[in-house]
This record gives structure tokens, C-alpha cells and sequence, in this order.
């Protein structure tokens, strides 16, 4: 599945049971995306736990002003980049708009991704999508869900922005969680979403949380690569984002800043989430 290289880090490779084992055990889960096989390596070598081939490739890679553009062809090809570049670290990929609008449909972009070398495929929503979850988990394909702000619902949502600060939004948030749980997802991202909030989810659902703009309760933090180096993507730098190539001094020290700020709880600090 991934790269097999004699001179790789004698790190065991994270699996899918032990991102449950490191909730269980307060051990907090560094994430990032990549999209090619060198920063892949560089990541793999800082100790990143787990990779995700985001549909955020559409706007840092290919210019595109939303995720929506991106294909199944587009997030298969960068996954096999990125497998070929990793020896540890779990290898998520995303299921690009409308990819998942039946499960038919889900399962034939999973199963490319599985076999293009990632272990989990990663949905928006829940809602009909629980549907998509169920089928997925019973086809022995491991699910990560997402909530909160939803990139491919940017459309309906008129924009970037926070999710359940008012209290019904919050309380559907909450069970929405818990169902996407319940319907087998192994991990739930949740981005921009009130740090309270992101609190009460993580600690009502037994699968890991790994956050992005939902402060520092989650089990698990993750940003966008480019973001993380401080690179110029076109868009508006949102306010969860730390350069942290300023304090890693270079690439790889970059990334290893980021994993060691994640797993002590510097990062995130209370300005990068939301009231």
C-alpha cells in the first residue's frame, strides 16, 4: 500500500484501530494534507500521523476558487503520488463533489482510492450520506466523516463560514455527529465550528476528532499544507492558520514544529478558534 523503502523510519505504520487507541489514550493525532510524492516524504519523516488527499487540491493546486471543480480522476492520481512518498503515516483521501450523491457511487471512487494506496476515504455531511457510510463500512472501507463547514456545500452556505454558533444549529451539529458515528465513520473532522461545541462533540462520540478551526479539544488537528508553510494560495488566510516555517526553520522542520505544537496542545491557541 505504501511506499517500501529499507532506509524508511522504523515507526510502525498507524492503522486505522490505533487512531482509536490514541483518542483512548489522549495521545493527540497530527494531520495534514499533501498532493505529490516529495512533500509526502517530508511529512512522513516529521512523524505526521496522518495524511489527507484533500479536494482542497482544487484551490492550492490547481487555482480554482472552491473544491467543487475537482475530479475523482484528479484525487485517485494525487493519492497514488502521495502513497508513493509515505511509509508511516495513514493515508486519507477525498471524496470530491457529488462523488458520494449514492452509494453506488461512493463505493466505486473508494474502492479507487484504496487501491490507488490510501486506507480511508473521507465524505462531507451526514444526512443521506449516512446511507453512504453504512455501505462504505460494510464493504471493509474505512470512513472519515467531515462536519461543520462543508467546502462543497459552499454553494447553499453562501460562503466560508463558521457552523453552529446558534443553538439549533449546535444541538443538529451534535447529533449529527453521533450519527455519522453510529452509521461506522472511524474518524469525524470538524471544521470551523465554535471550540465549545468541537468540545462537547468530541467528548460524546467514541470515534477520534480531528480539528480544523475548532479549537484545541479535538483529538486531532490538521491543516492545509500550503497554509502551514505560509505559502500565498489566492484566497483569504483564515485565522485557525499558523505559519509554522518561521519556527521550523526549513520544510521538514516545518512540518516537525507543527506535530510537536499539535501534540502538546500549543496549537491551536484560543485566537486561532472560534467563539
Amino acid at each position: 500500500m505504501y511506499a517500501n523503502d529499507p532506509k524508511a523510519p522504523a515507526r510502525a505504520r498507524l492503522t486505522v484501530p490505533a487512531l482509536r487507541r490514541m483518542k483512548a489514550e489522549g495521545r493527540r493525532i497530527a494531520a495534514i494534507t499533501a498532493y505529490d510524492a516529495g512533500f509526502a516524504r517530508s511529512v512522513d519523516a516529521a512523524g505526521i500521523d496522518l495524511v489527507l488527499v484533500g479536494d482542497s487540491l482544487g484551490m492550492v493546486c490547481q487555482g480554482h476558487d472552491s473544491t467543487l471543480p475537482v475530479t475523482v480522476d484528479d484525487i485517485a492520481y494525487h493519492t497514488a503520488c502521495v502513497a508513493r512518498g509515505l511509509y508511516t503515516a495513514l493515508l486519507v483521501a477525498d471524496l470530491p463533489f457529488q462523488a458520494d450523491a449514492t452509494p453506488e457511487r461512493a463505493l466505486d471512487a473508494s474502492t479507487r482510492f484504496l487501491q490507488a494506496g490510501a486506507a480511508m476515504a473521507k465524505l462531507e455531511g451526514a444526512g443521506h450520506k449516512l446511507e453512504v457510510i453504512r455501505l462504505l463500512s460494510e464493504r471493509e472501507i474505512p470512513v472519515c466523516a467531515h462536519l461543520g463547514l462543508t467546502p462543497q456545500s459552499v454553494l447553499r452556505l453562501g460562503g466560508y463560514k463558521v457552523q453552529g454558533r446558534e443553538a439549533a444549529a449546535a444541538r443538529r451539529l451534535l447529533e449529527d455527529a453521533k450519527a455519522v458515528a453510529d452509521a461506522g465513520a472511524d474518524a469525524l473532522v470538524l471544521e470551523c465550528v465554535p471550540s465549545s461545541l468541537a468540545a462537547e462533540i468530541t467528548a460524546a462520540v467514541a470515534i477520534p476528532t480531528i480539528g480544523i478551526g475548532a479549537g484545541p479539544a479535538c483529538d486531532g488537528q490538521i491543516l492545509v499544507l500550503h497554509d502551514l508553510l505560509g505559502m500565498n494560495s489566492g484566497h483569504r488566510r483564515p485565522r485557525f492558520v499558523k505559519d509554522f516555517l518561521a519556527d521550523g526553520g526549513s520544510i521538514e522542520g516545518a512540518f516537525r514544529a507543527y506535530a510537536d505544537a499539535v501534540r502538546s496542545g500549543a496549537f491551536p491557541a484560543p485566537e486561532h478558534g472560534y467563539d
